[in-house]
């Protein structure tokens, strides 16, 4: 086990119901005793969710006693419409902005709103300017699905690091060795900022299974047909809990110091998985609703 405790960040996601609301503050207070660094609140497929990510990160801010970092694409709207966002949520005392290119809004391919940002390099240029922001940007150990190569996948990395972003959150991954391995090319590269590794604790392999498809996250046959027979073994939460923790020590031991866990508003993996790596819980922080 490490000796040093990994800084934390946890991924939650707007909700769209009254108790879907309840289930993020839940995940929120349930993890809050680890001392994230901060909470991110994403955008739904196609920048469906963008006034209750707004809303969702607006009221974290103000009553979790967390640092909330909003997430901003480029999405159906005009570059005014966006950093009329971004300003909204410097307004609202909001200065970490997660930045993603988006995906398409009618269909799987993304396509620019004719007075749009074309890309997040650009995007993450702009909020640069303001000079308001921590900036963190997405990375893709086994490369972007519209990335035409490993190396294209890099180079743009690198350009949304030197455009301004301050740190890189890794699509998840199955396999220690692949996030290695693009951790030492980007290093290679001259990417210096960190990057660090999105984890996704497995409440559900068959769905899991079928975003990775969706986002070209690698899924290897041998991690499938484990996950598989746990399944049919009625211990999918067992092997689950050691798949990951077994995943985010492997990364530990090999000098990462953050990890951001993807939670799907249900803590219950997540705060497992942090239990099992040793990982000792602050006080809980206080509900000033």
């Amino acid at each position: 086990m490490p000796v040093s405790l990994p800084a934390l960040s946890f991924e939650t996601f707007p909700p769209k119901s009254l108790d879907a609301s309840f289930h993020l503050w839940d995940t929120v207070k349930a993890l809050s005793p680890l001392a994230p660094r901060f909470v991110s609140v994403t955008y739904g497929a196609g920048g469906s969710t963008q006034a209750l990510t707004q809303e969702a990160a607006q009221t974290l801010h103000k009553t979790s006693g967390l640092k909330v970092a909003a997430h901003l694409t480029c999405t159906g709207q005009s570059r005014a419409q966006v950093l009329a966002t971004a300003q909204n949520y410097a307004r609202a005392g909001i200065k970490d902005i997660v930045a993603l290119r988006g995906d398409g809004a009618g269909g799987p391919h993304f396509e620019a709103h004719p007075d749009g940002f074309p890309d997040s390099v650009a995007l993450v240029a702009a909020l640069a300017k303001l000079n308001t922001f921590n900036i963190r940007v997405g990375a893709y150990p086994d490369s972007h699905p519209d990335a035409a190569s490993t190396a294209q996948n890099i180079d743009w990395l690198k350009a949304k690091i030197d455009a301004g972003a301050s740190e890189a959150l890794t699509q998840f991954f199955f396999e220690a060795d692949g996030f290695l391995r693009f951790r030492d090319a980007c290093a290679d590269a001259g990417i210096a900022a960190p990057i660090t590794p999105g984890i996704l604790p497995v409440a559900n392999w068959t769905r899991v299974k079928s975003f990775a498809q969706r986002c070209g996250a690698h899924v290897p046959a041998a991690t499938a047909a484990a996950f598989e027979r746990a399944d049919r073994d009625e211990r999918s939460e067992l092997f689950a809990l050691t798949h990951c923790a077994d995943l985010c020590d492997t990364l530990l031991s090999e000098g990462v110091d953050a990890l951001h866990f993807y939670t799907l508003n249900r803590p219950d993996l997540t705060l497992k998985t942090c239990r099992a790596l040793g990982l000792v819980p602050a006080p809980a922080i206080r509900n000033v609703a």
